[in-house]
């Protein structure tokens, strides 16, 4: 039988071992840690900076008091509170889908959606980068999966003709996509995807979860940036990145929402998240959807183009290879006082290790500036 510890020895060994690391303050631009004291954070997706912001907590503490802390039981058991649908009405509209259904997590979303859509007799195609909770719930589908090489439209094409060759009457063939990949920071070039599925009568599942809040007319995500919300089948995405909270959505037709609600296991067999957070998230759509969100957003593009020139999100990887490289910069930017952590295999893949800074409106230009310089002097060339 295998020992733990022997495990784990071996991932220390490859430089993959990880340990939780204590934070004593509040999500901010500016955090304290347990064993290292104040730093600059460029770790989060907190890219609005509203995890922390007044207004959503004082939010937050008004639901409270009016919904209470939990929910009691999954939607289907104990009856779906008013909030949760009041707030997936509202998202629906922000992202002009006939219905939308919430989750406990992005990661729910993901695993729960894709399984609930597909199985043995479908095929579903997916980037190579796409997120783990995707990959995952492909798997957990068991429904056949090709992977095409990252934005490679032309293995895409591939694929398709592959699995239009291969499908049954009544097959469902499921493209998947990120339109902002969260360890690269690029973009799916989207309105070449929708062309392909459309020419092969696919669906595309486009997870905006770095996207939304960022990206496009009110933060609606790049699906709206590109004016191709309604050429794509289900919008999904999160609410603990630029919104501030937890949570994840998928957006599409009324019958698909009908059909996840009948069944997405992680939806049927998981607690409803609380009340107040529902009723949280549907007033704070406020916030990030609004002026507020647009005076943020102008913000961020700022420090983005201050940070690196015509990166077209908030996420800027710096590839530097080895795992042991990318620790040892983001020791040395740690003891300046910032934190940019080292993402390592399986997170990316072997050999690409990197630093991975996350930029947020709540920054100060001063510290990314800085840490523009100091990365110039523990990366020098990169």
């Amino acid at each position: 039988m295998r020992d733990p510890e022997e495990e784990l020895r071996d991932l220390a060994a490859a430089g993959l071992r990880r340990t939780l690391r204590r934070l004593d303050s509040p999500q901010g631009p500016a955090i304290r840690l347990a064993e290292g004291g104040e730093c600059l954070n460029f770790s989060s997706n907190d890219y609005l900076g509203l995890a922390n912001d007044a207004a959503l907590k004082s939010l937050y503490q008004h639901h409270i008091g009016e919904s209470g802390a939990g929910s009691g039981a999954s939607r289907l058991v104990c009856g779906t509170m008013a909030a949760h649908l009041e707030l997936e009405d509202k998202l629906a509209a922000l992202k002009r889908s006939e219905a939308a259904l919430t989750f406990t997590s992005g990661f729910a979303a993901a695993t729960g959606t894709i399984p609930a859509l597909c199985g043995k007799d479908d095929i579903v195609i997916l980037d190579k980068l796409c997120h783990a909770s995707l990959i995952d719930g492909a798997r957990l589908s068991g429904a056949t999966m090709r992977v095409f090489p990252h934005n490679d439209l032309d293995r895409l094409a591939d694929h398709l003709r592959w699995a239009a060759e291969k499908r049954g009457p009544n097959s469902r063939v499921l493209v998947v996509t990120e339109s902002v990949f969260s360890m690269d920071g690029d973009l799916a070039p989207l309105a070449a995807i929708c062309e392909l599925k459309d020419a092969h009568d696919a669906l595309l599942l486009l997870d905006e979860a770095h996207a939304f809040g960022v990206l496009g007319p009110q933060g609606r995500g790049l699906a709206s940036a590109l004016g191709l919300e309604g050429r794509v089948d289900l919008q999904m995405g999160t609410f603990s990145k630029a919104a501030g909270l937890s949570g994840g959505y998928v957006c599409a037709s009324r019958a698909t929402v009908d059909l996840l609600v009948n069944r997405a296991r992680s939806f049927i067999y998981s607690t409803a998240p609380s009340p107040a957070l529902a009723a949280t998230i549907r007033d704070g759509l406020d916030l990030v959807c609004g002026p507020v969100g647009d005076r943020l957003r102008a913000a961020l593009s700022r420090h983005r183009e201050t940070f690196a020139p015509g990166t077209p999100s908030a996420i800027v990887p710096v590839i530097l290879g080895e795992n042991e490289t990318a620790l040892a910069a983001s020791a040395a930017l740690l003891e300046r006082g910032f934190l940019v952590p080292a993402i390592r295999y399986p997170t990316v893949p072997r050999g690409s290790a990197r630093l991975r800074v996350t930029l947020s409106a709540a920054h100060r230009e001063e510290d990314v500036t800085a840490l523009k310089k100091a990365l110039a002097e523990v990366a020098p060339g990169r």
